[in-house]
């Protein structure tokens, strides 16, 4: 008998989705309402929040507001109409492709209309079923869902573990010679979630003696690290050794979009066999143009990174200070982790939100293992060293009620359903 597929879907919510009665609205899917930036509304209250990737402030940055404004008023929310290679390719497309690879230092650039269906679509353009994947375990979603596209062979390695890199790509090297294929390597230039950057270096030294092509994901170290901002890359002195490079527009560029840049000929390849391009509609006129002024002042002002980074090391130092462990961060990402359970972790952030004023994500098993709670900040240029300070003051509070049992009582007091 066949059964009604939507059977599991009804009996299933999945291990996120089981919290949605106890969680939506408020611990996921929350609505912040008021201006981006460090202070906002939460259900009718003021927060300081955490929890926005504008890295560099830009969000509502005066001139990037303006060029919004203008763009939308000089061509509307539709032009161009259609996919590039139709009806929707134009000066401007090309002029920001030009100036991102400048930046990064690559030959060419090629725009993407979202990040996550963007590289997603690269790697599965670049690799055929003969072909080798190699990759992090702890890789973002998007290069997950990316390697699932592949229908060859592929590999995980430990985190950031040189060694298992190394029997990885010994492994990825004796069936690539089987099959006649090549291998790619990818990795992240930061780690999202702990805030670690990748070893490029390293994995770049393994080019000596393995064959392979590096594609990074830079989402979180564009605009963030490296002397002139260019990423991951750069900070580690192997931008040139990067044989695609990947980034977002939706942290330091505060907008929608994304980009891969390479050698002109992998671009070449790219334009023509890159399903999510080639058969969706342009990247809009208003984003184009306001990419292109977050892309100057990104570039023309220095300042910004350097205030960004006030605020990183005020906030890091500051947690390190008191003993909370922001494990092994070498990046803008601020997590800090704490012991305690699911209800624990909930009750917590109820604290921060309503009495303290904090708004900042929160990370519970599955994501990481059970009795972990992970707090996650982003800071960010527009912050202050006064809301610094604010927070590394209600973060002493909420540890000390976390640990002398004040959140496990009242998480036994209220009814959680854990199997919900």
């Amino acid at each position: 008998m066949v059964k009604d597929l939507f059977e599991r879907i009804q009996n299933n919510k999945g291990p996120l989705g089981k919290w949605a009665s106890q969680a939506e609205g408020y611990y996921v899917f929350p609505k912040l309402e008021g201006e981006l930036g460090p202070r906002m509304q939460f259900h009718g209250k003021e927060i300081l929040n955490w929890s926005i990737n504008d890295y560099l402030g830009l969000a509502n940055h005066p001139e990037v507001r303006k060029a919004d404004a203008d763009a939308a008023l000089q061509y509307g929310a539709a032009y161009p109409m259609g996919a590039r290679m139709m009806s929707g390719h134009t000066n401007v497309h090309e002029q920001l492709e030009n100036e991102l690879a400048a930046f990064v230092h690559k030959e060419a650039a090629y725009l993407l209309n979202f990040g996550y269906q963007g590289i997603m679509s690269t790697i599965d353009a670049l690799v055929t079923r003969n072909d080798i994947i190699v990759y992090d375990v702890d890789a973002h979603a998007c290069i997950i869902d990316g390697v699932r596209l592949h229908s060859g062979k592929r590999f995980t390695y430990k985190h950031n573990d040189i060694e298992s890199m190394e029997k990885n790509l010994q492994r990825a090297t004796k069936m690539a010679t089987e099959t006649g294929g090549g291998i790619l390597f990818i990795t992240e230039g930061v780690f999202g979630m702990r805030g670690q950057q990748g070893k490029l270096k390293e994995v770049v030294a393994l080019k000596k003696k393995y064959n392979f092509r590096l594609l990074v994901d830079d989402a979180h170290g564009f605009g963030t690290l490296g002397k002139t901002g260019a990423g991951a890359g750069e900070e580690q002195g192997v931008q040139d050794q990067i044989d695609v490079y990947f980034s977002t527009f939706a942290k330091s560029m505060a907008s929608i979009g994304a980009f891969i840049a390479a050698n002109q000929d992998v671009i070449d390849y790219l334009k023509y066999n890159l399903r999510s391009q080639m058969f969706a509609k342009a990247l809009p006129m208003i984003q184009t143009v306001g990419a292109l002024k977050r892309l100057q002042l990104l570039r023309d002002n220095p300042g910004l990174k350097d205030k960004l980074w006030e605020n990183v090391n005020a906030l890091q130092n500051g947690l390190k200070a008191r003993n909370f462990n922001i494990g092994d961060t070498n990046t803008c990402v601020t997590p800090v982790y704490l012991e305690g359970t699911v209800p624990e972790a909930m009750v917590m952030v109820n604290d921060l939100r309503e009495n303290y004023g904090i708004f900042l994500s929160i990370v519970i098993y599955p994501v990481i293992p059970k009795g972990i709670i992970l707090l996650r900040m982003i800071p960010t240029a527009s912050h202050t060293l006064a809301d610094v300070e604010e927070t590394l003051t209600a973060f002493e509070a909420i540890r000390e009620k976390l640990e002398n049992g004040t959140y496990k009582k009242i998480a036994e007091a209220t009814t959680v359903d854990l199997d919900a």
